[in-house]
This record gives structure tokens, sequence and C-alpha cells, in this order.
């Protein structure tokens, strides 16, 4: 029989909970409960764990440090370096979390805000339709623009959010035990799914859909068959600018973003021949790109961000190595290898320990695809989040973590 727990280790516990649901509406608030919860896990003298990822993350984040101290310029890295502070988050969750049903109301808890924050966002769509039926130019140029954001600052973060929060609920649905008002959270899939639509990131649709055909895969694998069904009802249902958001993948527009992203590709490729090892340094891409783009690129350039490199392998290799990328690639590998391994050895039937390994595959799948096309790992807020499914699939092989 276990002993009753501190007050420290129940602070830890709770401010941790708090630290991992506050990020979908405030990062601020995020990261100073990430704080206290060190400080609380700290005092609480409960064991420090990480999850078997430790050593490429180790590894990972010792090439960041070298490649930033063999940079040149370290004021310009700083904050990549501030951000190693994130990674605090898979440390708090893997060792204060403990408890099964606490677990699954973190995901539910996150399904319930990804919902608030998806409805603000429908009220953002309606006001931008509205006023771009106001415009006699090209309504779709505007939109794109400004796309709908909820509590975020940017589109790609809402979407990549909104994103892991309905992963997560599709898979609680699926895979867990004793699901209560079943109604209550498909209607909030419903909302996440709209949400994730209407906003446009067409990474993350992409992303969003290898995931859906894992889980739907491994749960009613005739299903898959409806899926181009599906993809034609929700082209045919969509308004007119999300239906030549559609297109834009194969017939881009001038304001799509396929041409600056070739741009961004080759460039980030020349960085990488010229420094294989160490890159540029954190944030070198953003603060030297014009030393690196081709010379057959027009000018002015294809409209587009050119901060980063659009693509989290090429942007890592860029910035801090092949070496220090290919750290990264064998966490990633290593978490679906251990989620794969340990999902076989669970017995038939719904369990809260199968639908953490189901959903932390997925999330991984659908980083990994979003990542072709976006520096999403780059972004605190969906870092934090992937942070949190990981450290909880890992809890699902912990045998000491309190029963379902």
């Amino acid at each position: 029989m276990n002993p009753p727990e501190t007050f420290s280790q129940r602070a830890a516990t709770w401010l941790t909970f708090g630290s991992a649901v506050s990020i979908l509406f405030s990062i601020a608030a995020s990261q100073i409960l990430l704080a206290l919860a060190l400080v609380a896990l700290l005092l609480s003298g409960a064991p420090l764990r990480l999850p078997r990822i430790k050593l490429p993350l180790a590894l990972f984040l010792l090439g960041t440090l070298i490649a930033w101290a063999f940079s040149g310029n370290l004021t310009a890295g700083l904050p990549q370096i501030r951000k190693i502070y994130v990674f605090c988050e898979l440390l708090v969750v893997f060792s204060a979390l403990r408890d099964m049903a606490l677990i699954r109301w973190l995901f539910l808890t996150w399904a319930a805000f990804g919902g608030i924050a998806a409805g603000w966002g429908l009220v953002q769509f309606a006001q931008k339709v509205q006023q771009a039926r106001q415009l006699s130019g090209d309504r779709y140029s505007f939109y794109i623009g400004e796309r709908i954001t909820g509590f975020m600052s940017h589109w790609n973060t809402f979407s990549a959010q909104e994103m892991f929060a309905l992963i997560m609920l599709g898979a609680f649905l699926f895979f867990a035990p004793g699901v209560r008002k079943r109604a209550v959270w498909i209607a909030c899939a419903g909302l996440l799914a709209l949400a994730v639509l209407l906003a446009e990131t067409r990474a993350v649709w992409i992303a969003t859909a290898v995931a859906s055909l894992y889980l739907v895969w491994f749960w009613r694998r005739w299903l898959v068959l409806l899926v181009p069904v599906v993809i034609a009802i929700a082209f045919l249902a969509s308004p007119a600018v999300i239906r030549e958001r559609f297109t834009s993948l194969i017939h881009p527009q001038t304001v799509d973003s396929n041409e600056f992203r070739s741009v961004t590709r080759r460039t980030g490729l020349r960085m990488i021949e010229a420094h294989p090892w160490l890159g540029l340094g954190p944030e070198g891409p953003k603060y030297r790109f014009d030393e690196f783009i081709p010379e057959d690129v027009p000018h002015p350039r294809p409209e587009g961000w050119y901060g980063h490199l659009h693509n989290i392998y090429l942007q890592y290799a860029a910035e801090r190595g092949i070496p220090t990328m290919l750290m990264m690639m064998w966490m990633l590998l290593q978490i679906l290898y251990d989620f794969w391994r340990a999902l076989r050895a669970l017995p038939p039937g719904p369990s809260n320990r199968k639908f953490l390994l189901h959903g932390g595959i997925a999330i991984v799948l659908a980083t990994m695809t979003e990542g072709l096309a976006e520096y999403n790992l780059g972004d605190s807020e969906v870092l934090t989040m992937f942070l949190v499914v990981v450290a909880c699939g890992y809890l699902a092989l912990e045998k000491d973590v309190a029963p379902e």
C-alpha cells in the first residue's frame, strides 16, 4: 500500500495538471505553473523521472547547446536556448501524474478547452466572412492573410492545438473503457474538427487525415473505405473559401505558400551543405537567409514568411547540424517503437493504456507529417502539448501508475 501523499506532492500534481491544460489558452499561465510544479516536485522529495527517450533527448539538447556555442552569435540564438525550459514539461508530467483517472481528465479537459477555443474560432470565421463580403476585391486573399486563431496569436498554433485535442479525444472515444456522455464528447469532436477545417492550415489538414486513418484503422478497419466519401462531403459542404483552399494544394493561387516553400527548402539545403555538422546556430537561418538563397530566385521573392524553413527536419539540420537533427529523429522513432511494442503486449478490449498509446502514436505521426511543411515543434505551445502526450504515453508503460 502506497503512503499518503504529502501537501507538496499534491501541489506538484495539480500544478502540473494546470500547466498541461492551460497551454490551450495562455502560454504565460502554462509556463508559470510549470515553474511552480518544478518547485513543488523538488520540495516533495518525490523521485524525478524521465521516460526512455532521455538519451536521444539529452543528445539533442546537448547538440543544440554546442551549435549555439559555436554559432558566433550567442544573442541571436537565445530564444531557442530559453525554449529548453519547455522540455521540463516532460519531466513534471512523467514524475507527478501517476494516476490514470487524472490523466483521462487531462485529455478530456483538453477537449473541453479546445471546444471553447473552437467556438470562438467559429465566431471569428463568421466575422471574417462578413468583412470579406464588404470587399470588392479578392476575398480569398483577404481570408488567407487573416485566418482564425482562437485564443492564440497565429492560425498555425491554433490549428495544431485543435488537431492534438481532436486526436486524443478520438483515441479516447475509440479505445478507452467506460466512456460516459459519449454524445457530448462526439459533439465536441465535431466542433474541434470544424475548427481545424476552417483554420485552413493545409499541413494540419493532411496531418489530421494521417492520424485519423491510423486511429480508424485500428478501431474499425472497414471504415477506412469511407474516408474518400468523408473528404468529398467536407469539400462539397464547405464555404467557397475552403473549397479554394483545398484546390490550392494542386493549383495554388498567388497568395498560397507553395512557391515560397520551394525557396525556403532550397535555401535550407544550401545551408546544410555549407554547415553540415553544427549548422548556423539556433535561429541562424532567420538571420542568414539572404546569404544562402539561390541566385535564380526572382525579386521580389514569392510572398511568405522567411523567418524559418517551414520544415522541422531542414530547420534543425540547418540550425544545429545533421547529427543533432538525427538525435531528434531517433527520439521520435523511439517513441513510435516503444508505444507500438507496448500496444502489442496489451490484452484485447478497451483500456486507458490502449487509448494513451494509440493516441501517442497518432500524435507523433501527425507531428512528423505536419513537420514536412511547418516548423511545428519550434512553437512552444505545440511543443508543450506534444511533450504532455509523450509523457502520458510512457506513463501507460509504467506499472506503478494508479490503476484504471
